[in-house]
């Protein structure tokens, strides 16, 4: 498979702000050796790979939100609002981000 796609490179930006023009793009070609086509082929492993996926993104997320509302709903009555600031929460691109990936 072929790629082409137009790019700027660092030297005609820097001579395009010198000379107050407009940076001129240049022509980049890309070739990736594809050995396989199972989403072309209609093939459903990709299918059952990404339902996989997003499902356990969806079960990480539930996690970490359950963490930082245990923190925050504290027993003892206070806000821990800078501990549940400290619990890193992935972010939620689990839909298609599987399929996208694949």
């Amino acid at each position: 498979m072929v790629l082409h796609d137009l790019r700027y490179s660092a030297h005609s930006l820097a001579a395009a702000s010198r000379e107050a023009t407009r940076p001129r793009p240049r022509l980049v070609r890309r070739a990736v050796e594809v050995y396989s086509f199972p989403r072309h082929r209609g093939d459903r492993s990709v299918t059952r790979w990404a339902a996989v996926e997003e499902r356990r993104a969806r079960r990480r997320l539930r996690a970490r939100m359950g963490l930082i509302l245990r923190l925050v709903n504290s027993p003892g009555g206070e806000l821990a609002l800078d501990v549940a600031e400290t619990v890193d929460v992935p972010s939620a691109r689990h839909r298609r981000d599987a399929l996208w990936h694949a």
